[in-house]
């Protein structure tokens, strides 16, 4: 397996940054504002639906590298044929609030099933955070054996922030950044922080040992491109400005 070059740089640097459109959204007119921000603001890659019919728009759009992602190993494969360079099991934030849960040996699962599926290509799997910390890194670890390539943490929807401002923002992204610190001394791989980010909380998830972030609605809440761009921007600089990791 290659990773997209610039993939490759941006985890290196302990740089990357995905700006992700959402698993269930499949407007073409929202996605299309939200990629095109992306690449204007300089996002390193994008995640949108496993859809092959967006992901043909996409391509037709923007530059940078399309990641896809789905919880149905069988989406993958036209979506691959339409252009994605990269795919995801992952975005499970989407189905919690349907009660739907995703334990270790599923995920496992999906995940010897898409390698088989798809043995060549860069595989990014999200570890659930509904999993006790120390079964997320024994997941974390399981996944890159059976062929992840990248791992990605989650966290956003689990956390009850009970204060405003900054502090708020911190309570927020807590559960991803303790599942990006203790899976990131676990793995070789590169870790993607993601789910409940903010450019107040990217440089704690880079300095927790993440290689990238994951930021979704922090930008495609908002209703304006222009805002987007800005959005996008204000990671980057966050993601410039992050101390590296501390390896004890």
């Amino acid at each position: 397996m290659t990773m997209h070059p610039q993939l490759e740089k941006a985890f290196a640097q302990h740089q990357a940054l995905k700006v992700i459109s959402g698993l269930t959204n499949l407007d073409t007119k929202k996605v299309t504002a939200i990629v095109k921000a992306a690449q204007a603001g300089g996002a390193t890659f994008v995640d949108i639906a496993a859809d092959a019919a967006l992901v043909h728009n996409v391509r037709q759009l923007i530059t940078l590298p399309i990641c896809v992602s789905a919880v149905d190993p069988d989406l993958f494969t036209a979506a691959v044929k339409a252009g994605a360079d990269l795919i995801e099991i992952g975005n499970f934030d989407a189905f919690y609030a349907q009660g739907r849960r995703f334990e270790a040996p599923e995920v496992l699962a999906l995940t010897h099933k898409t390698r088989a599926l798809l043995p060549d290509i860069t595989l990014s799997v999200t570890v659930p955070h509904i999993l006790p910390l120390d079964e997320q890194v024994q997941l974390a670890e399981a996944l890159v054996d059976a062929g992840a390539d990248i791992i990605q943490t989650e966290g956003g929807t689990s956390s009850q922030p009970t204060h405003a401002g900054t502090l708020g923002l911190i309570e927020k992204a807590a559960p991803t950044l303790a599942a990006a610190h203790s899976i990131s001394h676990a793995v070789s791989v590169p870790v993607l922080c993601a789910s409940g980010l903010s450019n107040v909380t990217v440089p704690m998830a880079i300095a927790a040992g993440a290689s990238g972030v994951g930021v979704g609605s922090a930008i495609n809440q908002l209703n304006d491109e222009v805002a987007m761009v800005a959005a996008v921007r204000s990671l980057v600089e966050a993601l410039k400005n992050s101390p590296l990791p501390v390896r004890a």
